[in-house]
């Protein structure tokens, strides 16, 4: 990474730290992607139960992998094909100790938005595990709320549309049709603009490209 991406990375993410802690969220900036792997195990005790969704920034970052060869009980849907157990195992982690996660977007102001085709995600941010921890790059982050919301829609969910191959509009554009379709990987957009209790979501942002 070049010298003045990581300075604006570094700079931009102290800012964005102040704002989520006055928001009530936990958060931590990391200058890299080991940084961010140590501080994430550093938050989560031995033997707690640990899920986590489609999490690709946690993932680039060796989250899972750690989770999954150390002392933990993790609930993993990853490697399974079943329909029926992965749901069984995305339920399962409403009774988690703990929740990995990534964002869509966040706003430099300090408010995440997160899109969902099924809505597991969301609904655990909103009301599940007791902890939620967020990895997420710098690249991530937006001016404004407004512009979270667009990079959300116009930016992560065309590309990840690309893994799913749904038969939706953007799988053949890459652009954002506002489409209606059964298929559609954009049913619940949610904000989360403030933290209660405080401190059960704690960001680990990482001054580095990661996701989607």
């Amino acid at each position: 990474m070049e010298n003045a991406t990581r300075a604006y990375f570094d700079k931009r993410g102290e800012v964005l730290v102040k704002n989520l802690r006055r928001r009530h969220f936990d958060a931590y900036y990391c200058a890299d992607r080991a940084a961010a792997l140590s501080k994430v195990l550093e938050l989560i005790p031995e033997g707690s139960t640990v899920g986590w969704g489609g999490a690709t920034s946690a993932s680039q970052v060796g989250v899972q992998a750690a989770l999954n060869a150390g002392n933990y009980q993790t609930i993993d849907r990853d490697p399974v094909s079943d329909p029926a157990e992965r749901t069984k195992l995305m339920r399962a982690c409403f009774d988690a100790d703990y929740f990995i996660t990534g964002a869509n977007a966040l706003s430099l102001d300090g408010q995440m938005v997160n899109i969902d085709g099924v809505g597991n995600r969301v609904g655990l941010i909103v009301y599940g595990p007791k902890h939620i921890i967020v990895v997420a790059g710098m690249n991530k982050v937006c001016p404004t709320l407004e512009d979270a919301v667009k990079r959300a829609r116009t930016v992560a969910a065309p590309i990840n549309q690309q893994r799913f191959g749904l038969p939706n509009p953007c799988t053949g554009t890459g652009v954002c049709a506002d489409c209606l379709t059964e298929t559609s990987i954009c049913n619940q957009i949610l904000i989360t603009r403030n933290c209660k209790p405080a401190g059960r979501i704690k960001f680990v942002l990482v001054g580095e490209e990661l996701g989607f």
